[in-house]
């Protein structure tokens, strides 16, 4: 599949925050210069084709009344990793819950970021994930400072590749 130059500037725009507001494609569809309808089914062809994996909101926990989180690193057997994992992500708590690999000096393998009204707050609801999966080896990795928060960025504003000389 190609894609054209409004497909560019509407990847653009997706990969940056969504506005907030109550109809954020209807915006997104008027900086473009197409209509709501259009942005919206573009979008879904550029995802359904593969061309655009994915693209979401970036919780920003502190604003949003949780100023503290914490990435719980659980040790879960290899077998139990898929129903394990759709448990812990049903926890209204819990905005990322993923698998990986462990490694030999790190054996924990499923990880899932909490956020709470405190630390107090986070360790009790891991508390509550732990008895909900019949318990398991975890550790608590609390955050300390945010240095980062961004997203991959491919094209700009205009339809141009992200960071190409002009």
């Amino acid at each position: 599949m190609n894609i054209d130059e409004i497909d560019k500037k509407l990847i653009a725009r997706l990969q940056a925050d969504l506005p907030l507001v109550p109809r954020p494609f209807a915006r997104l569809a008027e900086e473009v210069g197409i209509c709501e309808a259009e942005a919206v089914a573009r979008t879904r062809r550029l995802a359904e084709s593969g061309i655009m994996r994915r693209f979401g909101a970036t919780l920003r926990h502190q604003r949003s009344g949780f100023p503290s989180n914490v990435m719980v690193a659980w040790k879960i057997a290899p077998e139990r990793i898929r129903e394990v994992g759709r448990r812990l992500a049903r926890f209204r708590h819990v905005t990322h819950c993923y698998w990986r690999r462990p490694c030999e000096q790190f054996p924990y393998n499923l990880f899932t970021m909490v956020h709470g009204h405190s630390e107090e707050h986070c360790r009790q609801l891991v508390a509550e994930m732990a008895e909900a999966i019949g318990g398991a080896e975890h550790q608590l990795l609390f955050s300390l400072e945010e240095l980062k928060k961004s997203s991959m960025r491919y094209f700009d504003h205009d339809g141009g590749i992200h960071g190409a000389q002009r």
